[in-house]
């Protein structure tokens, strides 16, 4: 999608529709008075008005409600464009003219963004299409009153479309097509953004003593990897770095503790958390962010087979700790306890941040908006609260409480993954816990934001939501940034 910043008296081309964004009750003139007495239109948030030419050459005109005039804030702003967009989007028509009411260079760019985030699909897999069903708008100009500051202000926000896209485009890939050894290799092409990419297969591993991770994948023909990226912005390059850990499940059967036929074809997306700490990594170079950053990601696949993983076994992680394996399917955090001991242990980071699809109780929990955020650390988890409301990615605190460790405790080994169905989620946090070492530490179980099926936001596509990466470079950008 091109993005361009336009005045307000620049003249419209060929194939072009104009959206009007206005405020909840305002009034409008002429034409489209009439147009509006003759229809439901308010102006409420998320309202539209389509209305065939009507004034001033445009081929179309669409009224976009943004709500209260007091509400109209960055993210009013983005939604509001995306929702234009998707008014429009296969209309015919090439062009969109978006008209703000308050038009600064911010907001203006901010409505850009929104854009370009609701013009994504995920469609390399479709051979029959027609036409009339595919997008026809290419390009996008946004009304400002500064149109070269609003163009100023857009490139760290492309970088950060480019970066949501692309963790929106792993976690839509089928699982034939990104297994563990793939996904390394396109996160090692994001090499060309200047980040550093190691990739360490199950021999170096095991050599490690990731005995956790590893148990994961034995299951599988697909090798398990371990990918570090490393993004050297700040000013001192030694200075400490920011960590962030994702789990990578390629693909979860839940192993040997099987999940249910029904629905199993979503776990494709159960490498979501890795999705977006690459994503996060993909925009911080892109931006040229002023920090030095790690992202671990532990890369899996979750399958039965005479070789595969067994309720009763006994694992060793990298820590020294082990582990009673309950349950197959509680996976994602045996991988997350060797990556997150491997980061700090090699890294030393002011903090570590781990997001994982982890657990369907978060979802029971708080429903498929808010993601979860557990944390031994209150400055950090306020960092993440505040990065979550200017970025509009739900998140919500929940407790670490001592006693409930006493579910994860093992007859026979320090600690057993799963202590059942009550406080699922806090004990997964608490088993986490055990292999953060005292660091400071987060937890953002996303199992019921990394996907949605269907979006009631418009900026985020039916599918995979990117979840993550708006949210980290926020913390990223406003409180760890030199």
């Amino acid at each position: 999608m091109e993005i361009e910043f336009v005045a307000a008296d620049a003249p419209l081309g060929p194939k072009t529709a104009v959206a009007r964004v206005v405020f909840e009750g305002q009034a409008q003139e002429g034409a489209l008075a009439r147009a509006v007495a003759a229809s439901r239109f308010t102006g409420a948030k998320g309202q539209t008005l389509d209305v065939l030419a009507p004034e001033g050459g445009a081929d179309r005109l669409v009224l976009v409600g943004a709500g209260k005039a007091d509400g109209f804030d960055a993210i009013a702003a983005e939604h509001a464009a995306a929702t234009a967009y998707k008014a429009m989007s296969v209309s015919g028509l090439e062009t969109l003219r978006i008209e703000l009411p308050q038009a600064g260079p911010e907001l203006a760019a901010r409505a850009a963004l929104g854009v370009r985030l609701a013009c994504y699909r995920f469609d390399k897999y479709r051979t029959k299409e027609t036409a009339d069903k595919k997008p026809s708008l290419a390009k996008a100009q946004v009304v400002s009153a500064d149109g070269d500051a609003a163009l100023a202000a857009f490139p760290p926000l492309a970088a950060l479309a480019d970066a949501v896209s692309f963790t929106r485009d792993l976690v839509s890939e089928p699982a034939n097509v990104l297994y563990p050894a793939e996904f390394a290799r396109r996160v090692k092409d994001l090499e060309t953004l200047g980040l550093e990419v190691e990739v360490l297969g199950e021999a170096e591993m095991t050599e490690l003593g990731m005995g956790s991770l590893l148990g994961v994948g034995q299951g599988s023909v697909r090798e398990s990897q371990l990918v570090i990226i490393r993004w050297n912005g700040a000013d001192d390059p030694n200075a400490q770095p920011v960590a962030f850990v994702g789990k990578g499940v390629c693909f979860d059967t839940g192993g040997i503790s099987i999940k249910p036929a029904d629905g199993m074809e979503d776990m494709k997306w159960d490498m979501g958390g890795a999705g977006a700490v690459a994503g996060l990594m993909h925009v911080l170079a892109g931006r040229k962010a002023k920090v030095n950053a790690i992202g671990i990601l532990g890369l899996v696949e979750n399958m039965p087979d005479g070789n595969a993983q067994r309720p009763g076994d006994v694992v060793t992680s990298m820590s020294g700790q082990t582990i009673e394996i309950i349950n197959t399917d509680a996976e994602g955090r045996l991988v997350l306890a060797d990556a997150l001991w491997y980061c700090q242990e090699r890294f030393k980071p002011k903090f570590m941040v781990d997001l994982a699809t982890l657990t369907g109780a978060i979802i029971i929990s708080l429903g498929n908006d808010y993601a979860g955020c557990f944390s031994n650390n209150d400055e950090l988890a306020g960092n993440l609260l505040d990065a979550s409301s200017k970025e509009g990615e739900p998140l919500w605190r929940m407790p670490l409480p001592e006693q409930y460790n006493k579910q994860i405790d093992s007859m026979i080994a320090d600690v057993k993954n799963t202590g059942g169905r009550p406080g699922g989620s806090i004990t997964a946090a608490l088993f986490l816990q055990k292999f953060v070492n005292n660091y400071p530490w987060a937890h953002l179980d996303i199992a019921s934001t990394a996907w949605k099926k269907p979006s009631a936001v418009p900026t985020i596509p039916d599918g995979a939501t990117g979840y993550g990466v708006r949210l980290l470079n926020r913390m990223v950008q406003d409180k760890y940034e030199g």
